[in-house]
């Protein structure tokens, strides 16, 4: 692999390389963010939704007076 890229100029490598890894690859590398960003996005609002229920429902026992009913 050196040999291939040892008589090329620098911008071949550090820039026309990675271009060109971008628009072949780019479309799959959006895709996998987005997935993560989503699914991240999907976690934190399940930790909420649990959190929020949590906290109704401990607010509601404690304004019960009857805690011996489960």
């Amino acid at each position: 692999m050196r040999g291939i890229f040892a008589g090329l100029p620098w911008w071949v490598k550090w820039v026309a390389v990675p271009v060109i890894a971008l628009v072949v690859f780019g479309g799959l590398i959006a895709s996998v963010v987005g997935f993560v960003i989503g699914l991240l996005f999907k976690a934190l609002v399940f930790v909420a939704l649990v959190g929020g229920l949590i906290y109704v429902v401990r607010k509601f026992m404690s304004g019960s007076s009857s805690h011996g009913d489960w």
